[in-house]
């Protein structure tokens, strides 16, 4: 066999030659984590739809909550470069564990980071950074998802605390955080934070059920019924939509990266069966339309590595803006759906099977490829980029 055989991760324009040394000793430590912690038992957690829970203490050991917050916070200090480094390879275990790690870092640590008080900052960062607690993120709710700002949960000013009513839902994590980062309009109907603790009376997380995808992650609801929120708990540096949305735009950054390495997962074991596997004499690897596929999903593959670098280039400068990053998401999630697809076909009725990853991967990413805004709204983002004329607005 060609030593140039890759089964790791495919170079093919040596995009490594851009990294770092220190992006690359955080990488194989990533690596080999999830080759010892999630793929070993990743197959059985999502058959038997259970969140592997004991995987949170042991992210929050390897710096995968928060990469690119300040240490004297619990971070880790690194780059934005970094952080879509780990999500890659988080995700090359599987999209359920990259999203729990994308909700703590983008959706949770870095609204109190950037919003919060130094006192909040104190007080739920390194917690979170280390895994002894676990956030979620309450945005989506059942009549408005992709429209934020039609949010009807709300919280009153009672004088010595705030009331909040209302509900959220799709939240990752919910019925197993200890603290949410909650979205809701106040008495002028300005869109303000909130930190909502476990415990506060009224305050309810139950699971949702039934799930295709993702499951291996907790999803539910987050339900508010005259939930007294302490005046300290409400986030003073932002106003507006702004707040969520700088959010999404970190997470979404983070998916682009994650989706290529299940897209990469995906490939790797694609290319091995190819070459085991014989037919009429000789490996199904040496046909022309399996090399076509493998072809085709080594230059997606290569292509998305290229944007998520230069989109990481560009965070990592304060240059990235939210059309370039949906732009990413929304191309980087659509190829590894594609490549799911596809490399699931090389394998022929063996890649139906828990013995290899395409499967679950493609039922993943039809969740991946709606949340954190879907795929069409975000075509209609780049669409107002281009037009200047917001079709997504009434």
């Amino acid at each position: 066999m060609s030593a140039t055989i890759q089964f790791t991760a495919p170079d093919h324009y040596l995009v490594d030659d851009l990294f770092t040394d220190e992006h690359k000793i955080v990488r194989a430590a990533v690596r080999d984590w999830v080759n010892r912690s999630v793929k070993p038992f990743i197959e059985e957690n999502f058959e038997k739809a259970v969140f592997p829970r004991h995987l949170v203490r042991e992210l929050g050991e390897i710096g995968a909550f928060g990469p690119f917050i300040p240490e004297e916070y619990g971070g880790a200090g690194l780059d934005y470069l970094a952080y879509g480094i780990i999500m890659q390879e988080l995700e090359r275990g599987d999209s359920g564990v990259r999203s729990m790690a994308s909700v703590q870092t983008s959706l949770v640590m870095y609204p109190i980071f950037s919003f919060g008080s130094e006192e909040q900052k104190r007080k739920y960062l390194p917690r979170l950074a280390s895994g002894e607690i676990i956030g979620c993120f309450g945005l989506t709710e059942p009549n408005h998802g992709s429209d934020p700002g039609s949010m009807v949960t709300r919280f009153k000013d009672m004088g010595d605390h705030y009331l909040l009513n209302g509900a959220k839902m799709w939240i990752t994590n919910s019925s197993i955080a200890d603290i949410a980062v909650v979205w809701a309009k106040d008495e002028n109907n300005v869109v303000r934070g909130l930190i909502v603790e476990r415990g506060m009376e009224g305050f309810t997380a139950p699971e949702t059920h039934g799930k295709w995808s993702l499951r291996a992650s907790v999803t539910g609801e987050l339900v508010f019924d005259q939930v007294k929120v302490p005046k300290e708990n409400l986030l003073p540096g932002v106003q507006g939509l702004k707040g969520p949305l700088s959010c999404l735009s970190s997470a979404r950054y983070g998916i682009a990266w994650g989706v290529i390495g299940a897209a990469m997962d995906c490939y790797n074991s694609a290319l091995r069966y190819s070459l085991e596997r014989h037919q009429f004499g000789r490996p199904i690897g040496s046909f022309q339309l399996q090399q076509k596929k493998l072809a085709e999903a080594l230059t997606e593959i290569t292509k998305a590595q290229l944007l998520a670098w230069r989109l990481g280039v560009l965070r990592n400068e304060g240059r990235a803006t939210p059309a370039q990053i949906s732009m990413a998401k929304r191309n980087n999630v659509e190829m590894a759906l594609h490549i799911a697809r596809e490399m699931r076909q090389v394998l022929g009725a063996m890649g139906i099977t828990n013995d290899f990853p395409m499967m679950r991967h493609m039922m993943n990413l039809e969740s991946v490829i709606t949340y954190e805004g879907t795929h069409d709204v975000h075509l209609l983002i780049t669409g107002h980029e281009i037009t200047g004329l917001p079709a997504y607005k009434g």
